[in-house]
This record gives structure tokens, C-alpha cells and sequence, in this order.
């Protein structure tokens, strides 16, 4: 589901460069891992040169949808079920230009900030239905979302975790900005017991006679 919502995104962001700024037949935006180091062909392991890349650093979870209720009720048969509850978690969204030219990066960069101003909600009635499936053949279906609503929030990190992040991804820092992606509720459907509905309460009743002594 991570892999799906992240590609969805990756691919309206390659759709609006291309309708702005003209078609290319170069991947502009990419979903790679920054510790795996660059490389300048397709043919090798690690992440491309002259792209933007969007990349998870950390999930927290959503401690405020903590505590929903566990409990299905199912009316026409009269039942109740019980399941644990989704865990609703946000993603930490790290976007960095691998330019070789500096200038170059810093021009994706802004066009990165520019496209999360104009398009921070993505949800599936608002996104174009190509872009969920479209590079999505290797999610198994039972890993893609049947509905969604991703919301990209400015995240700006101190100095300190700057130095901490780049720190953990190798050492050098590369022009970027974060985004918080919330929020995904992560389940996989179980019903752990079940039980009949309540359908009427008794009022009147009394307490038995005490016992002859």
C-alpha cells in the first residue's frame, strides 16, 4: 500500500512536468533509496542522476486515531464482529534533486515545491485513473488501495536533524525539501471473535426472595 500510494503521487508529479514544462522521455521523478548510492544508467543498483527522487525516512504513527472502535455490527444478520484496529500511520517524505548541475537542481527543486503547493490532496476521484495503475503491475492486488485521500504537509527539520539524516544516508547532502504524507490506514482484515447483537433489554425484574433461615 505504501509502494502504491507513493506511486500514484510519482506519477501525477511526472504528468504535470510533462504538461507544463513539455513531454520527456527521461523518468523525472523516481521512488529510490538515497543510501544506496548514484549511478548513471539503469543497468546498475542505486539511485539515477538528474531526477527527483522521493524517498520514506521515517513513519509515525497517527497516536490521535488511536483508539477506534474495534466492533462490526452486521444488522441484517443480527451480528458482531470483532477486529483489531487499522494502524494509521504518516510517512516522512524526503524529495531531493540528484542534478549534476547545481542550478539544474535547484530548478526541479522549485518545481517540486511549486507542484505540492498546487496539488498537497491526492485522493482517488481527484487524480487522473491512469496514474493508479500505470506502473503498478508489480503491486499485488491485494497491496493497492481501493480508496485513498494523501495529504503532502511542509515539513521543515531543524539543523540538527538535517545532519542526522544526510549523516544516515551517506554523508553528502544533496539539494531537497520533506513532506509529511498523511495518512495511510495500514489493516489487513481478521476477524478475531464474534458475537451476537444485543435486540432488546429487559426492565422489569426482581431480585429472588432470601432463603428461610
Amino acid at each position: 500500500m505504501i509502494s502504491h500510494a507513493l506511486t500514484i503521487v510519482q506519477n501525477e508529479f511526472t504528468n504535470h512536468l510533462d504538461d507544463v514544462y513539455g513531454s520527456n522521455t527521461e523518468p523525472r521523478v523516481i521512488l529510490g533509496n538515497l543510501a544506496e548510492g548514484f549511478v548513471n544508467d539503469t543497468t546498475k543498483t542505486g539511485v539515477l542522476r538528474n531526477v527527483l527522487v522521493l524517498s520514506v525516512v521515517n513513519i509515525k504513527e497517527e497516536k490521535a486515531l488511536k483508539n477506534v472502535p474495534n466492533a462490526v455490527r452486521d444488522d441484517i444478520k443480527l451480528r458482531v464482529s470483532y477486529v483489531n484496529a487499522p494502524v494509521f500511520v504518516n510517512f516522512y517524505i524526503l524529495v531531493t534533486a540528484t542534478h549534476v548541475d547545481y542550478t539544474s537542481a535547484l530548478t526541479a527543486l522549485s518545481r517540486a515545491i511549486r507542484f505540492f503547493q498546487y496539488r498537497n490532496v491526492f485522493t482517488q476521484d481527484n487524480v487522473d485513473p491512469d496514474s493508479i495503475t500505470t506502473a503498478s503491475v508489480n503491486i499485488p492486488a491485494a497491496d493497492r488501495l481501493d480508496s485513498f485521500k494523501l495529504i503532502f504537509e511542509l515539513y521543515s527539520p531543524s539543523m540538527e536533524e538535517v545532519n542526522h539524516l544526510w549523516g544516515t544516508l551517506g554523508g553528502k547532502q544533496y539539494p531537497f525539501v520533506m513532506y509529511v504524507l498523511r495518512m495511510l490506514d495500514l489493516r489487513y482484515y481478521a476477524v478475531q471473535s464474534e458475537g451476537g447483537l444485543i435486540t432488546n433489554v429487559i426492565k422489569e425484574f426482581r431480585h429472588k426472595d432470601p432463603l428461610a433461615t
